[in-house]
């Protein structure tokens, strides 16, 4: 029910004008988000690599209106590419794109969309990197799907998201098994019907661990987005079964969340990718966060009422 409440919340302009105006909230927000600028994002991704952990970095944009908005987006990207294979670092971070943020909401949006993305993986394969393309709410599933397939035309490490939450997505993964293809797997955090989507945690995980064992038995490389240790032990055991060495597969995790599980996992050797996200739009995205888990909302709240001075929290979630 909570997490019902914060997504409806995420779509309501007062509440965003008042989270947003509110100064208190950036302490929290800073958690999860690497700052306004790319100069921002450049900074925060020093410090993940130097630490053995690879990136993908989206730039936040769901609210965007206007073409001229999408074009805007696009050449960030190109800006951020451009700026990591300047910096050597195209070899350890990618982008990660929403076709909302591109245009797709648009009058005839997702050709618009499907243009900027193009753009955006040209720079991608200039830059010796990847993109990644988000997936958003189940209306824009199919269309998101179908980008991703004419991308891969041309650019065949373009890389897809399936959400477990959903009911189709078992038959979503069997589609994307082939040889080298990139499948993001993630719970999901979006607000859907109980006709779609499955509701109980318990369920959720099950069909996670059924779309993991998939995708780990599959060509293509499988990338798990997941905070669960059970999921993580999941996968772990069903890699081992499959004959997969650690290279072969990525964990990937939010930035702000867990980073002492990150740290051991890539100990451990297994590759790990942290999602940083970075821009003045950030609402959304951090209602999502808010939503995940109780365990964030507790974290803002104590932020919130802390005394001016006192020592930041940098612990929780």
């Amino acid at each position: 029910m909570l997490k019902t409440m914060l997504l409806g919340l995420s779509r309501v302009p007062a509440m965003k004008r008042a989270v947003t105006a509110f100064p208190l909230t950036r302490r929290v927000v800073d958690r999860f988000v690497a700052g306004e600028t790319v100069d921002d994002c450049l900074r925060v991704t020093r410090e993940l690599l130097a630490g053995r952990l690879l990136v993908t970095i989206d730039f936040l944009g769901e609210d965007t209106t206007t073409a001229a908005q999408a074009d805007r987006v696009t050449d960030t990207y190109v800006e951020l590419l451009d700026a990591l294979a300047a910096e050597g670092l195209a070899d350890r971070v990618e982008v990660s794109i929403k076709l909302s943020a591109l245009g797709s909401q648009l009058n005839g949006g997702y050709e618009l969309a499907l243009d900027n993305a193009r753009v955006i993986c040209g720079a991608a394969q200039r830059a010796g990197t990847t993109v990644t393309v988000d997936m958003e709410d189940h209306t824009s599933t199919d269309a998101t799907l179908r980008t991703v397939r004419t991308l891969r035309a041309q650019y065949p490490w373009a890389g897809a998201v399936l959400q477990a939450m959903l009911y189709r997505t078992s038959a979503d993964c069997r589609e994307h098994l082939g040889e080298g293809q990139r499948v993001r797997l993630c719970k999901g955090a979006y607000a859907e019907s109980a006709d779609l989507a499955h509701h109980a945690k318990s369920a959720i995980d099950r069909n996670y661990k059924r779309c993991a064992t998939l995708l780990l038995h599959g060509a293509g490389r499988p990338l798990f987005a997941t905070h669960d240790g059970a999921m993580i032990e999941h996968v772990q055991a069903e890699a081992n079964r499959a004959g997969r060495t650690p290279a072969s597969y990525e964990f990937q995790m939010l930035l702000g969340i867990r980073a002492d599980e990150q740290r051991r996992l890539a100990g451990l050797g297994h590759p790990v990718r942290v999602y940083v996200p970075f821009g003045t739009d950030w609402y959304a995205y951090f209602m999502r966060r808010l939503a995940e888990r109780p365990a964030n909302l507790l974290f803002l709240l104590r932020a919130l009422v802390e005394r001016p001075g006192k020592r930041r929290v940098t612990s929780g979630f």
